[in-house]
C-alpha cells in the first residue's frame, strides 16, 4: 500500500498570485491518481504540521521565526524575486514538512509500504537560513534529519532526480556521513550548483554524488546514470531508508528545462528505487 499524502491547504499556496509553480500542478496528479489504475493501491492521508523543533532540526531558528511570525496580507517575496508567500504559504510550508515526516513514521511502522508526499511549496532548494527557488523550508532535508535524530537510523540515502540541482539539500549535509546525497541534473543550469566534483566535506566527503547532465538528455541517458552510477553507489552505502526529491520537471514537455524525459523514464527510475529499497 502507498500512502499517498496530501491536504487542501497545499492548494492554497500562491491561491490567485500568477506564477509558474502553481496549483495545477497537484491538482493534475490527484486527478490522474484517483481515475487511474493504482487508484486501488493507494491510501489518501491527511498529514499533520510539523513542530517548530522539527522545522529546526535542518533550519536557523532566527529563519525559522522570520518565516513563522510573517503576517502575509497579499504576498510577500522571500528571497530575490522568486520565492512568494501568500496568506496561506507559511502554513501549507508547515505542513508540507510535516508530510514528509509523517510519511517517513508510517513507513516504519509498517503501516504503509511506501509513500508519495504531493505537497507544496516545494523544498530543495532551501538553505538553512534562506528560502530560494519557490521553496521555504527543506522537506526532505527535515524527513532525512527526523530518521537520524528521532528515529535512529544512521544510513538515509536522498535520491534527487528533480531537473534542477538541489543545492539546499547537498548544503545542509555536505559535512554529514549518515546521510547520502545523489543528485542528477541538467547542468549547466538553475541555480548553478551541482558540479560531479562537489563530492561533500569533512564527515561528508565522498557521500555527495552530483551526475551533471547536458540539455537534451532523455530517458536512456538518465536510466543509463541509474543502473552505472546510482544503483552501485546505493548498493555500497547499503541505506536503511531511501528518500526521493521527485521532481518532473525533466520532462521533455516541461518549458523551464531542456530533458527529454518522459514519462516512462519515471515510472522505471521509481521501480529502480523500489527494488534497491527491498533489498
Amino acid at each position: 500500500m502507498v500512502g499517498f499524502f496530501f491536504r487542501d491547504i497545499f492548494l492554497r499556496h500562491l491561491e490567485g498570485y500568477p506564477h509558474v509553480e502553481s496549483p495545477a500542478r497537484l491538482e493534475a496528479i490527484i486527478d490522474r491518481v484517483k481515475a487511474g489504475k493504482v487508484a486501488g493501491s493507494v491510501k489518501f492521508i491527511e498529514p499533520g504540521p510539523a513542530s517548530d523543533e522539527d522545522i529546526e532540526l535542518v533550519h536557523d531558528k532566527s529563519y525559522v521565526s522570520k518565516v513563522l511570525e510573517l503576517e502575509v496580507k497579499d504576498h510577500v517575496v522571500l528571497d530575490w524575486g522568486d520565492t512568494v508567500a501568500t496568506p496561506a504559504s507559511i502554513e501549507a510550508a508547515r505542513y508540507a514538512a510535516g508530510a514528509g515526516i509523517d510519511a517517513v513514521k508510517m513507513v516504519l511502522s509498517g503501516n504503509i509500504d511506501s509513500a508519495f508526499c504531493a505537497v507544496r511549496p516545494p523544498g530543495h532548494h532551501a538553505e538553512r537560513n534562506r528560502a530560494m527557488g519557490f521553496c521555504i523550508f527543506n522537506n526532505i532535508a527535515i524527513a532525512a534529519r527526523h530518521l537520524i535524530e528521532n528515529e535512529g537510523l544512521d544510513r538515509v540515502a536522498i535520491v534527487d532526480w528533480d531537473v534542477h540541482h538541489g543545492n539546499g539539500t547537498e548544503s545542509i549535509f555536505e559535512d554529514e556521513g549518515r546521510v547520502f546525497y545523489i543528485s542528477l541534473h541538467q547542468y549547466p543550469h538553475y541555480p548553478g550548483t551541482g558540479s560531479a566534483d562537489d563530492v561533500g566535506s569533512g564527515a561528508g566527503a565522498g557521500y555527495t554524488l552530483n551526475i551533471p547532465m547536458p540539455a537534451g538528455s532523455g530517458n536512456l541517458e538518465y536510466l543509463a546514470a541509474f543502473t552505472e552510477r546510482i544503483v552501485p553507489a546505493l548498493e555500497r552505502f547499503e541505506p536503511q531508508f531511501i528518500l526521493i526529491s521527485a521532481g518532473f520537471d525533466g520532462h521533455g514537455a516541461d518549458p523551464l528545462s531542456g530533458m527529454l524525459l518522459t514519462s516512462t523514464a519515471f515510472e522505471r527510475m521509481t521501480e529502480i528505487i523500489v527494488d534497491v529499497a527491498g533489498r
